[in-house]
């Protein structure tokens, strides 16, 4: 069983894994107050040993470490090589001896047992074959131990990611065949019910699905965010697909959707709009 297909794998330790990577500070921004939510309700203590879940460029790990202290264990698991050099080197800056990486497809990966906190920022959408993934990771998991993550609500929802990829649609002269909902990708875990029903399935109890908002500021003006959008998210794989160029265009309609959305400033934030995930192993 693979969690991630070789295609996908391949992207992650690929250009788009590096672009992740070399985009870390504005994903980080992007993520940041999701992020700081998930940690919140799951509230690391000291002492505890802790799993984070696609941890990427590190900037979650990092604050689990801080967070569980000396005494505890922080162990940081993604597939993408890029970024993990990226959190390795952030990590060896920060100085948390209590922290490790590790390259590895989290789904089926060897992991330490006893796990306290089961953690990911949006990093568990992405598994071909959820229930046995999310029952794989129980394994690792103490009883009692706690399961926490973030991951994004619809699209309609989220119109940060939505409006720029609309406006590029509209660009480019492209009508989306309809997608599977399910299928791994950003927005796998958008139905509540079914994500309660793969939890339930792996063996979790105490299930708790919050909606949780934030803006998620794209730029400083109209121009910038439109840059940025082309650079990350949906967008970013839309410039991809119908070749980089067409950057030019695309960035010009996207600027011109939002426009009207800027603050009388300038800046260009949107909503994001996620669920956070808790539950706990009998």
């Amino acid at each position: 069983m693979s969690s991630l297909n070789a295609d996908q794998i391949a992207e992650w330790n690929g250009a788009l894994g590096q672009r992740w990577a070399d985009l870390q500070r504005e994903i980080d921004g992007i993520a940041l107050p999701f992020g700081e939510a998930a940690l919140k309700l799951a509230a690391p203590q000291a002492g505890e040993q802790a799993i984070d879940v696609g941890c990427g460029c590190g900037g979650t790990s990092i604050e689990l470490a801080r967070r569980v202290g000396e005494t505890g264990r922080v162990l940081g698991v993604d597939v993408s090589h890029p970024m993990l050099a990226v959190a390795r080197a952030r990590a060896g800056l920060a100085g948390w001896a209590n922290l490790e990486f590790r390259e590895a497809d989290a789904s089926e990966a060897a992991l330490p047992g006893d796990t306290d906190l089961l953690f990911s920022r949006f990093g568990v959408m992405f598994f071909g074959q959820p229930v046995p993934a999310f029952r794989h990771l129980r394994r690792s998991m103490r009883s009692r131990g706690r399961c926490v993550f973030v991951c994004w609500r619809a699209p309609r929802d989220n119109s940060w990611a939505m409006t720029p990829l609309v406006a590029a649609r509209k660009a480019m002269g492209i009508t989306p065949a309809p997608a599977d909902p399910n299928a791994p990708g950003p927005f796998a875990f958008a139905d509540d019910e079914r994500l309660r029903v793969i939890l339930s399935d792996a063996g979790f109890e105490n299930i708790d699905v919050l909606r949780f908002d934030a803006p998620v500021l794209l730029g400083d003006t109209p121009r910038s965010a439109a840059e940025n959008a082309a650079r990350l998210g949906p967008s970013a794989r839309l410039v991809r697909d119908v070749g980089i160029e067409n950057l030019p265009v695309i960035v010009d309609a996207v600027e011109r959707a939002l426009k009207p959305l800027a603050a009388p400033d300038g800046q260009v934030s949107l909503n994001g709009s996620t669920w956070i995930v808790a539950a706990s192993n009998p």
